[in-house]
């Protein structure tokens, strides 16, 4: 078969690998927001909020409702937040976020991935201080004009807000007003459909690694997310390709 067949193969199984670790990330993440705040998305609108994300991004509407099914049915998973903050190669910086029912496996995780790529864990705050943690949202349906006098009448502060090219409008503002942002939007448009609609975590400066510090550190990305407990990895590298836009 050669080795085109083994690329297909390997694409593939790379790219099963990422659905499966989207759906295992989204089931977590609804089984959260169901179990505490209900599980009737018509009145948990941060559980409503990651449905939409998730379907958004493809996943099967069985991963759905057996999250929200085991809220319903009693089950008695508990999930709790871990954050990582590390030192990769070359001035690297990366921040590691995990939803976990078991903090000791997710250690025993998350460290070795450091160790084997010849970086560093540092201690709570030792990185976090170089990144922006903002809320984003972006929509269409309301003009600029609309969507401030929609955050003004429901007493909510927003840093920025800006008409992009396409016509739809951006608002950014601090985390704690994130659900108050959209809740102001909806009183407006009670049908918004957000094309953004996150907390986002990005670096203040970046690095570009080139040569054995960019293999490190791919090294480091790759161990990271292979990881069963790793939802999301930021970091400053500017110039590392995750092969996103391959799929």
């Amino acid at each position: 078969m050669g080795r085109a067949h083994e690329v297909r193969a390997a694409s593939m199984a790379a790219t099963a690998a990422k659905k499966t670790k989207l759906y295992s990330f989204y089931g977590k993440e609804i089984y959260q927001a169901a179990k505490t705040g209900g599980p009737d998305p018509d009145a948990n609108l941060s559980l409503r909020a990651i449905i939409n994300k998730a379907k958004k991004d493809q996943v099967p509407s069985h991963v759905i409702n057996n999250a929200i099914d085991k809220v319903k049915n009693g089950a008695g998973e508990d999930y709790k937040e871990l954050q990582f903050e590390g030192f990769g190669p070359g001035g690297s910086t990366l921040i590691v976020k995990c939803l976990t029912d078991n903090t000791n496996r997710t250690i025993s995780q998350v460290r070795p991935a450091f160790t084997k790529a010849k970086s560093k864990l540092g201690a709570e705050g030792s990185v976090s201080y170089l990144y922006n943690v903002k809320a984003v949202v972006q929509f269409k349906g309301l003009s600029e004009e609309d969507a401030l006098d929609a955050l003004i009448e429901n007493a909510v502060d927003a840093e920025d807000i800006t008409t992009l090219e396409d016509g739809s409008v951006k608002i950014v503002g601090e985390p704690t007003d994130y659900n108050n942002i959209k809740l102001a939007i909806q009183s407006k448009l009670p049908d918004v459909d957000f094309d953004v609609d996150e907390i986002q975590t990005t670096p203040t400066e970046t690095v570009e690694l080139e040569g054995a510090d960019m293999e490190l550190f791919e090294r480091l990305m790759n161990l990271l997310n292979d990881a069963e407990d790793v939802d999301q990895v930021y970091h400053n590298v500017a110039n590392y390709d995750d092969g996103s836009e391959e799929e």
